[in-house]
């Protein structure tokens, strides 16, 4: 099974973003190239470390993967480390914010970057025939969406943010402890590299306001209790010219008070009679498509089961079909009339008699068989 990102770093899934960075530290250092020349398995190890660094490190795409796991990540455009360079110059740039060495230096901050807008997850439900066959829903989002007002700048009109004075527009700050160099973000900026001295009247400054906002949903046939669907640019709104977050649509399934579902097959438990069963009949059965023909053959038992093939539940993928099985219960009459009571006491003793009868002739010719075989066995011994 492969590991999880955590378990690659040895931290717990709650682990603060100061653990993290040291578990990642830990094992970088352990399974460095340069003091592993020539072992592929310590140079693999290293690689799949500054992935999952690279993921737990970044708030927004930690909440990604914690929610969605590897498939979301790469549904928002993640794709890995890049490069072996790229992973070289990430981690000596780790080393040097940690301690202030080996090629580390505070990377200047763009503060007129666009700032992507945050994923926003949606849990819908719907009922087990609208999972079957597929819908379209309407709903009601209430997200952040970029200020008409300021474009997301967070500015008043006419007004620009200022580049920080306390961290020059890094977004961070580099404080000495006695031999050592520790990087933190800024604490009058937050990181922004920048501060608005007149905010946007609308915004407060954000860049984003509150807004509620109707999605339309196709909620395609086949779905099921987990699935989950990406709805592109329908997340948060970004800023300064930032795309768009996504929408992540989580689909829960209400069960049916007679079919049961599991995968694409549909399950049934039919009450036949006990007449009909003992007598064979054909019955309509009810499908999630509507009603098919069953033939149920003389004497069925309760508990056997017949495929209707085709009845069952749409692939998300296209293609065929699945099968429902049907379960035949007999039922059992508990009221019954006079005369019923009378015909099943004249059955009761017509299939007394023959069962008796049948019962008894396999007992005695049993019995005269096994007599034959021993007596023949000591005549033969007799006679010698």
């Amino acid at each position: 099974m492969e590991k999880s990102y955590y378990e690659i770093l040895g931290v717990n899934k709650d682990a603060s973003a100061e653990a993290i960075k040291k578990a990642y530290r830990k094992l970088a250092m352990k399974h460095h190239p340069d003091h592993n020349q020539g072992n592929a398995a310590a140079e693999e190890k290293f690689k799949e470390a500054a992935e999952a660094y690279e993921v737990l490190s970044d708030a927004q795409k930690r909440r990604i993967y914690d929610t969605y796991g590897k498939e979301g990540l790469r549904s928002s455009g993640y794709t890995g480390p890049g490069s072996s360079e790229d992973i070289f110059s990430h981690i000596n740039d780790l080393f040097g914010d940690l301690f202030g060495f080996g090629g580390g230096r505070a990377r200047r901050h763009d503060p007129n970057a666009p700032v992507q807008g945050e994923d926003l997850r949606y849990d819908i439900r719907i009922s087990f025939m609208e999972a079957v066959h597929g819908i379209n829903r309407q709903v009601e989002v209430t997200k952040r969406e970029t200020c008409w007002t300021c474009e997301g700048v967070g500015a008043r009109p006419g007004h620009r943010p200022q580049t920080c004075p306390t961290c020059q527009g890094r977004g961070q700050v580099v404080r000495s402890q006695g031999f050592f160099q520790v990087t933190t973000t800024c604490p009058r900026c937050h990181g922004a590299g920048q501060v608005i001295t007149d905010p946007c009247v609308d915004c407060q400054g954000e860049g984003l306001v509150n807004r509620s906002k109707k999605v339309s949903i196709r909620i395609p046939a086949g779905v099921d209790t987990g699935s989950r669907m990406r709805l592109a640019g329908e997340g948060e709104g970004g800023r300064r010219g930032g795309p768009s977050g996504d929408l992540y649509v989580v689909i829960h399934v209400d069960e049916h008070e007679h079919f049961q579902r599991d995968g694409q097959a549909i399950y049934l438990r039919l009450p036949v009679s006990m007449a009909r069963a003992t007598l064979g009949c054909e019955a309509d059965v009810p499908t999630i498509h509507g009603t098919a023909k069953l033939k149920i053959p003389a004497g069925t038992q309760s508990g056997e089961r017949f495929v209707l093939r085709g009845e069952g539940v749409p692939s998300l993928r296209g293609g065929d079909k699945g099968n429902m099985m049907v379960e035949v219960q007999v039922q059992t009459p508990t009221k019954l009339s006079k005369e019923q009571k009378e015909l099943l006491r004249r059955f009761d003793e017509l299939d007394k008699e023959q069962e008796e009868e049948g019962f008894f002739a396999r007992l005695f010719h049993g019995h005269l068989g096994k007599q034959k075989k021993k007596d023949e066995g000591q005549e033969k011994v007799a006679n010698g």
